[in-house]
């Protein structure tokens, strides 16, 4: 990686963007300084084909002028005339807005919490030929495992993030952080038969991916899914395991705390606060601190600190997730959920690491609780449920049939429908072996009466 920019470089131009504003007349100001380098090699048929380094730099400015909100953005951040550019865009913007009645100021300043883990400065040290390490290490793992395996895609990376942000109510920060994973997809071939895609990825905030147990993984999962069998349509019982959870609840659940979808009306849980939405064995927690966690920053992306807010305790619904907007219309404190896109974009609500909180029973004994049932690893269709309702109908690919406690062969063409409100207030028990999945970080869940659709 290239010299990255240093902190008071950040904040400095983040200040002098919020002063520049104020004296073109903006009433309230907010400019948001981001740094992205990423290095990344690719896997494309069992080899490693490309290499490419992305370093991403910009200004985003936020101003407010008699209540409408107007915001700018460039990639230029050396040089007086491409800010002042940016910041007369922003305000040509507003002025050409109408007024936001809703509109109730920027974020007031709050003291910030040091995330912990987040950074490895090995990370910054880490040139291509190390991922090429990496990647062939994941390929001979596999490879070396079963010969009736074939490595499709993949991949390893390495990225270090930086964002500094500043604001006309003396909003002030800076943080940093670091991000490395490796990943692999294959398929198992055995006569004319070809297994689904299998995947398995290690990722953190350190420099310690493990891409053996990733390559042995995916050929694991692959093998397991050769000799498949039918099953016929039945309510049975399932395990989730994260990837299938993080597939459900990323168009459902996530959306359905989000407080602007809960004051447009486009929530399920409306009305809900206090109220048993889920099983008794349910917890959730939205915790943009946890240590070394994949979403872990000090703050948000307008500048508000990063908490631990509960969501489900112990099935009750105890709180939605806010941004400095959403929270001010209910004259509420923002729970640090302001997400952007780098410097591109305005903030808008989103999870940080959303937090199902483990049980005390190994996958293992999880297993043994099913007498009949299936382990759901991957699922297609989940982007098509209807976050309004919480209905999902979505194929499963593959699932494992499970007998006895024990994994008796894989399926094919298996369907799950139902509703994600239901599936949660039939929980029944949690596996220990939590993991971070996208912004999921979970354990394997045991749910009951599930509609299975077979052929």
């Amino acid at each position: 990686m290239v010299a990255v920019l240093e902190e008071d470089q950040m904040l400095s131009l983040a200040e002098n963007a919020v002063k520049e504003a104020l004296k073109k007349g903006a009433a309230e100001a907010e400019a948001y300084v981001y740094e992205g380098q990423a290095t990344n090699v690719g896997i494309e048929r069992g080899q490693i084909t490309k290499t490419n380094t992305i370093i991403d730099r910009g200004l985003g400015v936020r101003v407010i002028v008699d209540k409408a909100v107007g915001f700018a953005y460039t990639n230029i951040i050396e040089g007086q005339k491409a800010i002042e550019d940016t910041i007369t865009g922003a305000l040509s913007a507003a002025r050409a807005s109408k007024p936001d009645q809703d509109w109730n100021g920027l974020p007031e300043k709050r003291p910030y919490v040091t995330a912990e883990k987040t950074y490895d400065p090995r990370i910054l040290e880490f040139r291509s030929e190390g991922l090429v390490d990496i990647a062939s290490s994941m390929l001979d793992a596999a490879v070396s495992v079963n010969k009736r395996v074939f490595p499709i895609e993949g991949g390893a990376g390495a990225a270090y993030l930086a964002s500094s942000i500043a604001n006309s109510n003396g909003v002030i920060g800076f943080d940093r952080g670091t991000i490395m994973e490796c990943s692999l997809a294959a398929v198992a071939k055995e006569g004319n038969m070809v297994t689904p895609v299998c995947f398995e990825f290690n990722a953190g905030r350190a420099c310690d991916v493990n891409p053996v147990w990733v390559g042995k993984e995916a050929v694991r999962l692959a093998v397991s899914a050769l000799k498949t069998k039918r099953i016929k349509t039945i309510t049975t019982n399932l395990i989730l395991t994260q990837f299938a959870l993080q597939e459900l609840l990323h168009f459902t659940l996530m959306n359905a705390v989000k407080a602007d979808n809960v004051q447009r009306n486009q929530s399920p849980l409306q009305g809900k606060l206090d109220e048993k939405i889920a099983s008794e064995n349910i917890t959730i927690y939205d915790d943009g601190l946890m240590a070394s966690g994949l979403r872990t920053w000090a703050f948000d992306g307008e500048g508000t600190p990063h908490q631990k807010t509960t969501l489900i305790e112990k099935g009750i619904l105890r709180n939605f997730l806010y941004d400095n907007y959403a929270a001010k219309k209910e004259e509420k404190e923002s729970t640090g959920n302001a997400s952007r896109a780098g410097y591109l974009s305005t903030p808008s609500i989103e999870a940080t690491n959303c937090h199902i909180m483990p049980g005390n029973k190994t996958s293992d004994q999880l297993m043994n609780e099913v007498d009949d049932g299936l382990i759901i690893y991957y699922l297609q269709g989940a982007h098509s449920s209807n976050p309004v309702s919480g209905e999902f109908s979505v194929v499963a690919t593959p699932a494992w049939k499970i007998r006895n406690g024990k994994i008796a062969h894989a399926t094919r063409g298996v369907m799950l429908a139902g509703n994600i409100f239901e599936v949660l207030k039939n929980v029944s028990a949690i596996a220990d072996n939590e993991r971070q999945i996208g912004p999921l970080v979970a354990p394997w869940i045991l749910v009951e009466n599930v509609r299975v659709i077979g052929k």
